[in-house]
């Protein structure tokens, strides 16, 4: 006799007490570095695989995680990068690069301040990508282009 095997398709990321949406806020306003963010994503995904283990799923999904958004992991794990980001195809994709892409770039840089600084990183407005609707529900998620 066989036993049936218990799965699910996926575990909420976003945290019990929104942890990450907290831990992404901080990282936008600049009051987490990097390492402070990938640091709560490691810990979530740890407590999300034990919570599952524990209550006793036998097959755990893996590889489920994003930061912000599974449609851009996949545009940028494939190289997916709209021309108006301007990445040459060679480098990683970091998080400034992943996060311009789900939220634009625009540094307010009025025309007096362009004529008295050194504005040599300044690219212009980027504008993200596109969200929509999947199918029918709440979730958004980021349309490749």
């Amino acid at each position: 006799m066989t036993s049936i095997k218990t799965q699910n398709l996926g575990y909420p990321r976003i945290g019990f007490r929104r942890e990450l949406k907290k831990a992404l806020e901080a990282f936008w306003r600049g009051d987490f570095s990097e390492q402070d963010l990938q640091s709560t994503a490691a810990s979530l995904r740890r407590l999300h695989w034990e919570k599952q283990r524990d209550l006793g799923i036998d097959l755990i999904p893996s590889n489920d995680f994003s930061l912000y958004d599974q449609v851009l992991d996949m545009s940028c794990l494939l190289g997916n990068v709209p021309a108006r980001f301007e990445w040459n195809g060679k480098a990683d994709i970091d998080l400034d690069l992943y996060f311009r892409m789900a939220r634009g770039h625009q540094i307010d840089v009025g025309i007096e301040s362009l004529a008295v600084c050194d504005c040599s990183d300044y690219r212009g407005p980027q504008f993200a990508c596109e969200m929509t609707k999947w199918f029918d529900t709440n979730y958004h998620y980021l349309v490749p282009e």
